[in-house]
């Protein structure tokens, strides 16, 4: 199947202002996919004039609780663990038999992926019924951003499972972060039928065509720094997908109730740092 131009196709038709089609596909994949509208901002399936509007709904201000303590590193987003633990020699754990490069990950830069060996890592993947902003886990200032293009499995569970460097071939944008774990990476990871993949600060992300890898540096001090809060939005899908995180060695250490399989909601409680 030529995975870019059906996602490209998709992207478009959920672009579009198609009036009655545009709520009538809204109001069955509401029914399909059982989302509760209730914890939207506007729940009426009328009130959005694109598909992607509705994808990327808000919710209702308090229906997901942010943990305030400083200590506590929170969920980026709604969705399920996929894998997570310790980076193993520059490795990243996709599926059971299934390893994959971190440097790969991030775009094939050895300065890039030296603070993060000996660390920590999670993936959690976010289904078509998730919430599908993304947040951040941690205050943070962004120090680079950097995209890779790729190609665009699908990257539900049964696919990481079957398809070797899922993760690591997949389109891909990269944010790293300074915080005071030292440096933060958020992966956001493509997948089919993924329109785009939106930042806060660059919008849509989409170079030029090709198989090169680009990236931007930003300043991390003065009035041209951008910083966010914990639980600020930093980016969001438009359809799908998956986030990684990773963080350098004895910085922060994941809580033992967070397992593959365990369901996340954004703002909850994930790692804690290391004093």
């Amino acid at each position: 199947m030529p995975k870019h131009f059906v996602s490209r196709m998709v992207g478009k038709l959920a672009a579009a202002k198609a009036g009655a089609l545009t709520t009538t596909l809204i109001k069955l994949f509401i029914k399909q996919y059982k989302i509760d509208m209730n914890e939207a901002q506007y729940s009426d399936p009328a009130h959005y004039k694109t598909f992607n509007e509705f994808f990327t709904r808000p919710l209702k201000e308090g229906v997901r609780p942010l943990t305030t303590d400083d200590s506590i590193i929170t969920h980026p987003v709604d969705g399920a663990i996929s894998q997570l633990g310790a980076i193993v020699d520059g490795q990243l754990i996709q599926a059971k038999g299934h390893d994959y490069s971190l440097q790969a990950l991030l775009g094939g830069s050895e300065q890039d992926t030296a603070p993060f060996l000996g660390g920590e890592f999670a993936t959690i993947y976010l289904a078509p019924k998730d919430y599908h902003r993304i947040h951040m886990p941690i205050d943070g200032t962004l120090s680079k951003m950097i995209y890779v293009p790729g190609d665009l499995f699908s990257v539900n569970p049964l696919t990481a499972q079957n398809v070797p460097n899922l993760f690591a071939r997949n389109e891909r944008v990269v944010a790293i972060f300074d915080t005071e774990i030292g440096p933060l990476a958020m992966v956001l990871v493509g997948a089919t039928i993924v329109a785009s993949i939106e930042t806060i600060w660059a919008g849509t992300v989409t170079p030029p065509a090709g198989k090169d890898v680009f990236s931007w540096n930003y300043p991390t001090s003065g009035d041209n720094s951008i910083t966010l809060k914990k639980g600020d939005e930093m980016g969001r899908f438009k359809l799908g997908s998956t986030v990684i995180l990773a963080w350098g060695a004895n910085k922060a250490g994941i809580l033992d109730d967070q397992k593959p399989e365990t369901v996340t909601r954004m703002g909850t409680p994930f790692a804690k740092i290391n004093c």
